[in-house]
């Protein structure tokens, strides 16, 4: 998927302009990275058109992932984005959904195994078929 049509579908998926959609799918994906360990924020990053690469940055010192819950996720995506945890986690799960569609399945249900059960609220949208994502 090309950068653009990724914005695109956010930007949809969420009700905002196409500026405010690159401004939380960059929140998202910087707080994915920190969530993840650092293997998976590169195997992750290969999938993703280069604009949305630069993102996912892994942390530089260790391989481990940060430990946060779901709403620590929220309320971090909420800071970066200079929005609320409510516009966060409809960003989030926005992205997630995005995420899918642009990655293979194996490469997403890596990402999903590394998060804890509280975020299946904004997960589980995007693990549902195509015809109920749209």
């Amino acid at each position: 998927m090309h950068y653009l049509a990724f914005v695109d579908r956010v930007a949809r998926r969420t009700g905002t302009s196409e500026e405010r959609a690159v401004e939380l799918t960059r929140a998202t994906l910087e707080t994915l990275a920190e969530r993840l360990t650092g293997g998976e924020v590169l195997d992750l990053a290969a999938q993703l058109p280069k604009s949305l690469q630069g993102m996912l940055r892994p942390h530089p010192r260790t391989e481990a992932a940060d430990r946060f819950g779901a709403a620590e996720f929220v309320a971090r995506v909420a800071q970066r984005a200079a929005g609320d945890e409510n516009t966060a986690r409809e960003a989030v799960r926005a992205v997630f959904t995005t995420l899918r569609e642009a990655i293979t399945g194996g490469e997403f249900q890596d990402v999903v195994v590394q998060l804890p059960r509280d975020f299946r609220d904004m997960v589980e949208p995007a693990l549902a078929p195509a015809s109920r994502r749209r």
